[in-house]
């Protein structure tokens, strides 16, 4: 067939049509220290200001060859503007969350009326504003959004939660109920600047933080009520071993399932297949030992891996690490290419 542009390719993907190759991208962080010396742009800059954040954004596309861009780059935009103190980490680290607002036992207060207007919401706006109006008709812009269990953590601290979670699950899920507006109103306020896709990041529901049942009742609830809220397709990102939970993940309605490498993806394939759409399974490539600390050949041969296990699309099964080199990320690419002609 014809060759695709990048958006062409990853929307027909999604819809479970004919491609030229499978799509390759990164449903979580994508900046690298080496597009940011090329650019010129350094993070905290590209945390704070749009201008910054989308050119950075952009190099996904315009330098590493991916098919879809997105911002932002760390997964404390809501939980700042829900009055979590941030930490930044200068020019090399991102941001995180190093004061927490709430004690488990606290009276949980409405979402603000001028949260969308509070912390760097209004530069991530503006951002998906400039990516849309220069890689926009060329490549899928994505708005990333935290799942309503990982803000509801940050809210009251990763070690009170998934104490609570299991001995007094009543209390957590007042922050739930935040969490998922706040969530909610971010996306569907990204979606008006033009994202194409929101991508939720729920990376707190990780089965190795959490029991099957815990993600049934605490999790999924939440996660599907949002998804059901937006009005684009929407990727959800889950960490780690998610097999025992891949049929809830797709039944929340999320339009695509981002995954790490450690799953098994031809049982996972097998019980997509029970569902009435087309479901693509993203990942494949392990971000730390193949994507950051392995060599080009490693990256190629572990994306090749994982397209002929199932994969639809290839991605790092987690934020890449901004230290990882350009020449990995355009293997993944490469790999794509190479499967698609034999």
């Amino acid at each position: 067939m014809s060759r695709l542009t990048p958006k062409e390719r990853f929307m027909n993907k999604l819809m479970g049509r004919e491609v030229d190759r499978a799509p390759v991208f990164c449903a979580d962080q994508t900046g690298i220290y080496e597009e940011m010396d090329e650019l010129q742009v350094f993070w905290p800059e590209a945390h704070q200001r749009a201008g910054d954040m989308a050119r950075l954004a952009a190099a996904a596309y315009t330098i590493a060859g991916f098919d879809a861009v997105r911002v932002p780059f760390c997964q404390t935009i809501e939980a700042e503007a829900l009055g979590c103190v941030i930490k930044y980490a200068g020019r090399e680290g991102i941001p995180s969350v190093n004061v927490h607002p709430y004690k488990l036992e606290d009276t949980v207060k409405p979402l603000p009326e001028n949260y969308l207007e509070s912390g760097r919401i209004p530069e991530l706006l503006e951002a998906v504003k400039i990516l849309k109006q220069e890689v926009g008709d060329q490549v899928i812009a994505m708005g990333g959004i935290i799942g309503p269990y990982s803000i509801a953590a940050s809210l009251i601290g990763i070690t009170t939660i998934l104490k609570a979670s299991f001995k007094k699950p009543d209390q957590v899920k007042p922050y739930l109920d935040l969490a998922e507006q706040a969530g909610t109103a971010l996306g569907k306020a990204l979606i008006e600047a033009g994202a194409d896709i929101i991508c939720i990041e729920d990376m707190m529901a990780s089965m190795d933080m959490i029991s099957p049942a815990i993600y049934r009742e605490l999790v999924f609830p939440w996660e599907k009520r949002q998804i059901e809220a937006l009005s684009v397709p929407s990727i959800l990102h889950i960490c780690g071993k998610t097999n025992p939970i891949i049929e809830d993940m797709a039944s929340t309605g999320a339009a695509i399932l981002s995954v790490e490498h450690t799953i098994d993806s031809v049982d996972a394939k097998e019980k997509l297949k029970k569902f009435d759409r087309f479901i693509p399974l993203i990942g494949g490539v392990d971000a730390v030992v193949t994507l950051f600390s392995g060599s080009e050949d490693e990256v190629l041969q572990q994306s090749l891996k994982a397209l002929e296990s199932g994969y639809d699309m290839v991605a790092p099964g987690c934020s890449i690490a901004p230290g990882s080199p350009l020449a990995n990320l355009k293997a993944m690419v490469k790999a794509a290419e190479i499967a698609a002609k034999q």
